[in-house]
């Protein structure tokens, strides 16, 4: 059973599947407010709940999320019901484009979203916002051992001071060369800073999506040209 939704912008020149962080579901602000930006400039978004977050709406009662190969397939499945919907749109609709295709996510979605991109052929690209390196407070967990063969063009924004990776742990991690790395700065794991930095949680977020448009029009183009 899938739980989507679906923002549509006037003009669109690509379409961004987005996994919500384990704590918080599709509804929550942080990817509501991504999806908005994202519209404004062009791009559609899918926003979808993984099935341990249905249950969670479902129940009212908090449960921890899937283990990683049932969150994987799901996300699969998210893609495969979007480009088969939008296959039906193209044979009945003459002017109906089809776009090109990112996935991506908060935390633990865009985590999903780096595992699952080399088993998704069709897709250009990802995004993840506020990566989830290593848990907090346990710097020797990391989670990247598939990001030094990632083939995929791979966009991480990255609060400078996230307990799930700082700027200074995730700038010495042996990743692979082609994964682009931007920092925000004094940003925590939702992009938030403090006070006194001057900086604000709402123009790091129109940043991280600016940064993620011009990094979505730049893969496009690329593709383009090959």
């Amino acid at each position: 059973m899938f739980d989507i939704e679906i923002k549509r912008s006037s003009s669109p020149i690509a379409q961004i599947i987005l996994g919500h962080g384990a704590g918080a579901g599709k509804e929550h602000e942080f990817m509501q407010t991504l999806s908005a930006l994202f519209v404004v400039q062009n791009i559609d978004v899918v926003l979808f709940n993984f099935p341990y977050m249905q249950t969670m709406k479902e129940t009212g009662k908090r449960r921890p999320p899937d283990k990683a190969d049932k969150l994987l397939q799901h996300f699969h499945d998210v893609v495969n019901h979007i480009e088969t919907s939008s296959s039906t749109s193209r044979a009945t609709d003459k002017e109906h484009v089809s776009l090109p295709t990112f996935i991506g996510g908060k935390s633990m979605g865009g985590r999903m979203a780096t595992m699952s991109i080399e088993n998704m052929p069709s897709v250009n690209g990802v995004i993840a916002f506020g990566y989830p390196f290593h848990p907090p407070g346990k710097p020797e967990k990391t989670r990247i051992d598939h990001l030094d063969t990632i083939n995929k063009p791979l966009l991480i924004i990255q609060g400078e001071r996230d307990t799930f990776g700082t700027k200074d742990e995730v700038t010495e991690y042996p990743l692979c060369p082609t994964i682009e790395l931007a920092f925000l700065a004094d940003g925590d794991h939702s992009f938030k800073p403090r006070k006194a930095s001057g900086f604000t949680q709402e123009a790091h977020i129109k940043t991280a999506v600016n940064k993620a448009c011009d990094f979505i029009i730049k893969t496009v183009k690329g593709h383009a040209d090959d």
